[in-house]
């Protein structure tokens, strides 16, 4: 009899591993399809998170696992800057065919969000000769030292790894629910260029089209075009973080989409490789290659295997019609939780973007009160029925939902169930 358990491994874990990993469930994966889980106990969840919006084609999708087992068979690794190999430059080509506008453009992988953002970066300023760069409150950009700047939350990111990079500023994101409006974020632009930093020495902005971590908020309409309008005005290059929105989680390719706006820069990560590591920055081939030969690049980065998942995870996402099917997610999903806001005060707004989809709590539905605690028993609640959740926003008080988007519609309709049952236990 296996003796492996969710407790053993945890003990393990507390033994071996150190503190800073977070944990936001306790149990441990023995296998996974599609939307479900099995820990090592053999109990079975439902999985609304989807790995943090990575697994978007399901768990161990079919053609995913066997685009990587092919490619393990032949290499696993030999450096794209060594020798080269032709899934790097079919996935390049594929994403700029894809990414928005009618610019050229051109692609280079890493291997983590992070390292996207920052070689994005990199990128703007060197192509601008400036050094400034903007981003959002309630903006997530990762955990490295320039991520860590350009993130606009204090705990847990940034508290007690000071000092953090120079020249990086915030300005509020637009958040009707919080009283944040269109206006009120160009118009703080408009401050930090009079107060701060003036827009001549401003190499990009950054922009998530959809808050991730901030709380799953939409750009309100018109304001990616006031945006893309300031940064021509200026010079700046735009940047769109679609790390968690892309690869059809917010019912298109890319997120900003929706907008009509064509960035400079997009950096993907996430959904890309279908759970394995890959990250990309694609954008205006001006901008590409100002950066000359060597001072781009990573030993690990655009690993075969992964190009090779990005490759088969990019056929599902068109032969299975996935952004399609993510719009339909999110309306029956923001549809059932709408339902739900009805009859639990608490819930004080349901909003997204495709399948991105989020519930905010507030104590008495006063938006000026975040339900914190709500939303973490809510969670734990879920876990404990059969449901994976987690929490998100700048207070933790907003549950958002990442179903992959091939999930069952029994399986979805399952999940619902669970987290109305765990809310009617916990509100």
């Amino acid at each position: 009899m296996n003796s492996t358990t969710n407790a053993t491994l945890a003990e393990r874990r507390a033994a071996a591993v150190a503190r800073a990993i977070g944990s936001a469930h306790t149990l441990y994966a023995d296998r996974a399809h599609n939307a479900e889980i099995w820990d090592v106990q053999g109990q079975r969840f439902i999985d609304f998170c989807a790995g943090i919006a990575v697994v978007n084609t399901g768990h161990c999708h079919p053609e995913v696992v066997r685009a990587v087992q092919q490619q393990a068979e032949r290499f696993t690794h030999t450096c794209f800057q060594v020798v080269g190999y032709e899934s790097y430059i079919a996935l390049a080509e594929r994403l700029c065919q894809l990414a928005p506008g009618a610019s050229p453009k051109k692609a280079l992988f890493m291997s983590t969000g992070a390292e996207a953002i920052e070689n994005a970066v990199k990128i703007a300023r060197y192509a601008t000769q400036r050094s400034a760069v903007i981003a959002f409150e309630g903006a997530f950009h990762g955990r490295t030292q320039l991520g860590m700047a350009l993130t606009g939350k204090v705990a847990p990111y940034k508290e007690g790894f000071g000092p953090l990079g120079a020249d990086i500023y915030h300005v509020p994101f637009p958040s009707p629910v919080h009283g944040v409006g269109v206006a009120d974020s160009l118009a703080a632009l408009d401050r930090l260029f009079k107060y701060h930093v003036q827009a001549s020495r401003v190499a990009a902005l950054l922009v998530e089209p959809v808050q991730g971590e901030g709380g799953y908020l939409p750009a309100p309409e018109g304001f990616l075009a006031a945006l893309r309008a300031l940064c021509d005005q200026h010079g700046i290059v735009m940047i769109a973080d679609e790390i968690q929105t892309g690869i059809g989680r917010a019912g298109k390719m890319f997120a900003i989409e929706h907008s009509g706006v064509e960035p400079d820069l997009i950096t993907l990560a996430k959904g890309l490789g279908g759970g394995t590591p890959i990250s990309a920055v694609v954008g205006k081939a001006s901008l590409m290659d100002a950066v000359p030969p060597g001072g781009l690049g990573s030993t690990y980065a655009g690993s075969p295997l992964a190009c090779e998942a990005a490759l088969a995870v990019l056929d599902a996402m068109q032969n299975e019609k996935l952004c399609e099917r993510s719009m339909e997610l999110g309306e029956r999903l923001r549809r059932h939780f709408k339902a739900l806001a009805a009859k639990y005060p608490a819930i004080g707004d349901v909003r997204g973007l495709g399948a991105m989809t989020a519930v905010e709590f507030f104590k008495g539905g006063d938006t000026h009160q975040p339900a914190t605690e709500l939303a973490a028993a809510l969670k734990t609640e879920a876990a404990k029925r059969g449901l994976l959740l987690l929490t998100c926003g700048s207070y933790g008080n907003v549950i958002r939902v990442m179903v992959p988007l091939t999930i069952e519609w029994a399986v979805l309709d399952e999940g619902l169930a669970i987290f109305d049952a765990a809310l009617a236990q916990v509100a």
